[in-house]
């Protein structure tokens, strides 16, 4: 409600002390709802002006007196103004309640949601990977610009956050951002962490996520069959840019690890159990699990293939990686040059492993799931 705000200043006659002079109040009315407080000031009512709501005179404690009265007079109609824009109801009593610093302060969702951010950017490289706090960064936009959208305003109260709410951004992110199901699910799921914090921290008294559960549409994965997997293997490359990249590539379908494990696997990593099996044992990047893969001849031979590699003579790594998106730009080439159709990608190794190389041999799946690093089983049946 928009409101129209007066403010009145009065002397309280019927409170006067033993020199004659009564306190000063201020009223706040408010759409003919009325609050009012006192001012803590004492005056003289033969020299107060009603009409001019102020003390009659020129001297400079007159003047004091009477610029401390617009002080207050504008801090109100600041509260009021401040209260419009954060979309909040406007009253007399919370103007009052604002005033006397009686009323608690109002958490808003995007200020909490830019904290959050902010706290984990500090934490990059020790809590979170870089890529989880973009994906938090384009949530923080789309919720922003879902504000703007719905409410015109540049912010609003957590507690305004409801079904409705998160229904409508959900409905946002599809139609005018044009995000897949399961990409708008993720961001929705990035908001409700913020919610959470404020549920956590009695900001709001509800969860407004109560009634909303996340639901995810199917996609196929991609994955190499054992033809095109050995397709790959057997092809020669006169450019040694691509035979590197087809080399790692078929690194990770025999290992399971994601392109960030490989990027950031050292000689540390390689145990030998009693048998003199060797293995690779490493925490995953995005989940901090350990994975234990048995390094097979055909991903050991390639480790030992580029020992003498500048890249890991320096000690950057046990394989000179490219960064991913030149890595997944070759692969497109790799692919041409094999006549496979696929469209290859460093995740599609780890899809190949997890299906071709580990269940197609028969590997139970709880190990492949220990393999891939994965803390859920059902993440691996998908």
């Amino acid at each position: 409600m928009f409101g129209t705000v007066s403010i009145l200043f009065y002397p309280k006659k019927r409170k006067s002390d033993t020199d004659g002079l009564v306190p000063l109040y201020a009223r706040i009315t408010v759409n003919g709802q009325r609050g009012e407080f006192s001012l803590g000031k004492k005056i003289d009512t033969k020299r107060w002006c009603s009409t001019g709501g102020k003390l009659r005179g020129t001297t400079k404690k007159v003047s004091e007196f009477n610029i401390f009265l617009d002080y207050v007079r504008n801090r109100c109609y600041r509260i009021h103004e401040e209260l419009l824009k954060s979309g909040e109801p406007i009253s007399a009593q919370a103007i009052t309640d604002t005033y006397l610093g009686k009323r608690k302060k109002k958490w808003m969702l995007l200020e909490i949601f830019r904290n959050h951010n902010d706290e984990m950017a500090s934490l990059v490289g020790t809590e979170f990977s870089s890529g989880t706090l973009q994906r938090y960064k384009t949530a923080f936009k789309h919720t922003k610009d879902f504000v703007t959208h719905k409410y015109n305003r540049k912010d609003i109260p957590v507690e305004k956050v409801n079904h409705e709410f998160i229904t409508g951004l959900e409905y946002f992110l599809k139609s005018k951002r044009k995000l897949g199901h399961n990409s708008a699910v993720k961001y929705i799921i990035n908001l409700k962490k913020i919610i959470r914090i404020a549920y956590a921290n009695q900001w709001i008294s509800r969860d407004p996520f109560f009634h909303w559960k996340a639901s995810w549409k199917t996609r196929e994965r991609k994955y190499l069959t054992e033809d095109e997997l050995r397709q790959l293997i057997d092809i020669e490359f006169h450019n040694e840019r691509l035979k590197r990249i087809r080399d790692i590539f078929i690194f990770c379908c025999f290992t399971g690890l994601s392109y960030v494990d490989v990027k950031n696997l050292t000689e540390e990593a390689i145990a030998i159990d009693v048998e003199g099996q060797k293995w690779i044992k490493t925490h995953r990047r995005k989940t901090k699990t350990l994975s234990s893969i048995p390094l097979l001849p055909i991903a050991e031979d390639i480790l030992k293939r580029y020992q003498q590699h500048p890249f890991v003579v320096r000690g950057e790594g046990i394989l000179p990686v490219s960064t991913n998106q030149k890595s997944n730009a070759y692969l497109k080439e790799i692919a041409e040059a094999c006549g496979i159709k696929k469209n290859l990608t460093t995740h599609l190794a780890r899809h190949t492993f997890a299906t071709t190389v580990t269940l197609s041999n028969g590997v139970p799946i709880e190990s492949v799931s220990k393999m891939l690093g994965h803390t859920s089983l059902k993440t691996t049946q998908i």
